[in-house]
């Protein structure tokens, strides 16, 4: 099923799941901050990788379930992990070493322009429609009117750690349309297999580049790295996985817009942030370009109704 097959009530399911998905992953970025405070990056990547991939291991040995053992679908899982995992979670981590938790999501949540793209250049799978160009203009419009032009004021300095930034960016809506080959696995599957697989590939390099029996993390760095595997990882994973099959790439990726205001929202309750008029009406675009990416059109809704 796709967004535009699903009856309403599991529509409104797979949304909810869209806006859990957008939180948990908005609230990576502030994890990342404080983690690799005191633990480098690699290292801090590669335990996230191990931790989020055994938790998931863990669960489906419970549910009796086995990994897959087909060697076609564990190749996968390693392509899967690359751009998925291994590649943009390190360009991120290493970027925030020196760029704001905010700057980087603002960067990151460009992730549904680079798929739409990617989508009508390449793959073609899914319909380019004047509704979900639409979601894409307003999306953007909204996270520059949350954020304001003064958030950008940066951007010209550290112009490499921006660039990987966006190059993580373009990785995820790789990932994006890759993972729809996953279609028939249980979630956890994909989610597990790719997991274990970037920390196969993220230890050793983290032995032999951060020594990390040299380290000495602090209480934050370790609850931000436990927070981070956990919630925005092993359970962000699953949930992905199956709104790829579900809402489909371009709309899945469109949570990436949601993680902005999410964002906004934390600061205004815990931290005591405040939010202009302007950004309340960003607000507003960002969820009218997240509806329009992923609600089906009233004819096809009443056709699944009967």
């Amino acid at each position: 099923m796709t967004a535009s097959t699903l009856p309403a009530p599991s529509l409104a399911k797979e949304i909810a799941l869209l806006a859990v998905l957008a939180t948990l992953w908005g609230a990576s970025y502030t994890f990342i901050k404080i983690g690799v405070e005191t633990i480098p990056p690699v290292t801090f990547i590669a335990a996230r990788t191990l931790i989020a991939g055994g938790l998931l291991l863990a669960i489906i040995k419970l549910r009796r379930l086995s990994l897959p053992r087909d060697p076609a679908i564990w190749k996968r899982f390693f392509i899967q992990a690359c751009i998925n995992s291994v590649v943009p979670f390190t360009l991120i981590a290493w970027a925030e070493l020196t760029v704001d938790a905010g700057l980087a999501t603002i960067l990151n949540s460009t992730t549904p322009i680079f798929t739409f793209l990617l989508t009508v250049l390449i793959t073609r799978h899914e319909a380019v429609t004047t509704r979900k160009l639409f979601g894409v203009v307003a999306g953007v419009i909204g996270i520059s009117l949350i954020i304001g032009l003064e958030a950008f004021n940066g951007v010209g300095k550290e112009v490499l750690a921006h660039l990987a930034i966006v190059a993580a960016t373009i990785s995820y809506a790789a990932a994006a349309i890759f993972g729809r080959g996953f279609k028939g696995l249980d979630p956890m599957m994909p989610a597990a297999g790719s997991l274990l697989c970037g920390a196969v590939l993220l230890i050793p390099v983290s032995l032999v580049i951060d020594q990390p029996w040299t380290i000495v993390p602090s209480t934050h760095s370790i609850l931000a790295l436990l927070g981070l595997s956990i919630f925005s990882t092993a359970l962000a994973f699953v949930i992905y996985f199956r709104l790829i099959h579900t809402l489909g790439s371009v709309s899945t990726t469109s949570q990436a817009y949601l993680r902005v205001p999410i964002g906004v929202g934390i600061g205004v309750l815990f931290l005591g942030e405040s939010l202009n008029p302007t950004a309340w009406i960003g607000l507003v675009c960002v969820i009218a370009g997240v509806a329009a990416m992923t609600l089906p059109t009233r004819r096809r809704v009443a056709a699944t109704a009967g």
